[in-house]
């Protein structure tokens, strides 16, 4: 029978959070991210993961308190559920999917909902995995939608009006980031090296607070990379990735 912890005020110091769980040049985006959940978790944010050395683990928070610029009332939102590697095909993920269903019943929510791409995209959900469990379409724009599962007759989360502009004025390369992930900061840190050393007008905007992040002018669950004023993606960069993109 598999075994899983909920991180806590009192253990996140000693557990790991499975993401660049062995590796060190992570490890400054680790500890930003145990910073950024330890308040989140008196939101209510809810991080359960398999007591194991693994990437296997659920994240979901309040809508209301949520950093993604969706608005609702009353449902949970979920970040990131993710089972990787040697765990993959063991039923992990829908226990954990089950464990938030049931423990959002039990908090009397009136759903969950989370963000997915009609094509599967990096570092967003396996859309029909959501959808055996009942997850429909609520809110889409362009290839990238926002599936729901209802417990009740109350209105669903949709995209915020701002999101649909998946624009901005400036057209410098233009990042939108949040340390919720733990494999940002090295990533920026790479991308701004490399655009100082080769001299490229980069805008890096920080998001952080749940104000920002509701008002993120595209769809963003910690990331969102934006070309000549438009939105192209929301996949984490590195400086090989960074370097393809400038040049395309």
């Amino acid at each position: 029978m598999n075994e899983f912890i909920n991180i806590t005020l009192e253990n996140i110091d000693n557990e790991h959070l499975c993401c660049a769980i062995s590796d060190l040049k992570h490890q400054e985006g680790v500890n930003l991210k145990k910073e950024w959940l330890k308040e989140r978790l008196k939101d209510g944010h809810v991080f359960r993961k398999l007591n194991a050395r693994g990437k296997t683990f659920i994240e979901y928070e309040p809508i209301e308190t949520a950093w993604v610029p969706i608005s609702g009332e009353n449902y949970e939102y979920i970040y990131c559920l993710w089972v990787a590697g040697s765990y993959k095909g063991k039923g992990i993920g829908k226990e954990l999917l089950e464990y938030a269903i049931n423990d959002s019943k039990e908090k009397g929510k009136s759903g969950l909902c989370t963000l997915v791409s009609k094509k599967k995209k990096p570092f967003i959900g396996e859309k029909k995995f959501f959808e055996h469990y009942g997850f429909k379409v609520v809110d889409e724009i362009n290839d990238y939608q926002l599936l729901a599962l209802s417990f009740d007759e109350r209105e669903v989360p949709c995209f915020n009006n701002h999101v649909k502009q998946m624009k901005i004025d400036t057209k410098d390369f233009t990042i939108y980031y949040s340390p919720q992930c733990p494999y940002v900061i090295n990533c920026i840190n790479e991308i701004k090296e490399y655009a100082h050393r080769h001299q490229i007008l980069l805008n890096i905007i920080k998001v952080n607070t749940l104000q920002k992040a509701k008002e993120v002018p595209c769809v963003f669950n910690n990331w969102a990379n934006f070309k000549d004023g438009q939105f192209i993606s929301n996949t984490l960069l590195n400086k090989k990735s960074f370097e393809k993109l400038i040049k395309s």
